[in-house]
């Protein structure tokens, strides 16, 4: 009798315990849906700038979902262009660079130096052309010939138009960064969870979703 009291329990209790996991992610309040469609694979894209200090603060975030993502699941960076802090020239350089260093495959570890550069030795001012990522980086590890074989490269512009791509399709939805987008539908609302478990939880929750 004890058992069959615990089943009917259960029975009731577990549709109620999903129901409340549908409902802790709300449209409008954690996210927007931007498009009628999701992209064929999953993904997150996080919109981003080297010269935004939340962006800065947010990367060991970042780094977190990456590692918590499903196998298969990519995470791409996409930088914006469209900052107000410094030209759109000097972030097209800090787009460029990125790529020199995806393409060099030392994407995380050259990014970090470009985040410290700018928000921990604050040397912003002092950037104002590619010779400067250069000079960065070669004082990360990279030798000037590898810096200059990249940049020409059909590889980088190729990953250059693409980054772009990214920008002018979701341009509209971007109030500013850092932004997350999730298959391509499915934008986080930034101030719409209060801890990185809840951010985590809803890109998680949000890849799921049709």
């Amino acid at each position: 009798m004890k058992k069959a009291v615990i089943g009917v329990v259960l029975a009731f209790l577990l549709p109620l315990q999903a129901c409340a996991q549908v409902k802790l992610w709300q449209e409008g309040v954690h996210y927007n849906v931007i498009s009628e469609e999701r992209t064929a694979k999953p993904e997150v894209k996080e919109y981003f700038s080297f010269w935004c200090p939340v962006c800065y603060r947010t990367q060991p975030l970042v780094a977190e979902i990456k590692n918590q993502l499903p196998e298969g699941t990519k995470l791409t960076k996409v930088h914006a262009n469209f900052l107000g802090s410094t030209s759109p020239a000097i972030q097209e350089y800090a787009t460029k660079a990125m790529m020199i260093g995806k393409q060099l495959d030392k994407e995380e570890e050259l990014i970090g130096a470009i985040f410290n550069y700018i928000h921990v030795q604050g040397q912003a001012r002092n950037i104002s052309k590619l010779e400067d990522f250069r000079n960065l980086f070669i004082a990360n590890g990279v030798s000037g010939e590898d810096f200059d074989k990249h940049a020409k490269s059909f590889a980088v512009n190729s990953l250059l138009n693409r980054n772009q791509k990214s920008l002018n399709e979701k341009r509209r939805h971007l109030t500013g960064v850092p932004t997350f987008i999730v298959n391509g539908k499915y934008l986080v609302i930034q101030g719409g969870t209060r801890t990185v478990d809840e951010a985590i939880s809803l890109i998680l929750w949000l890849l799921e979703q049709d």
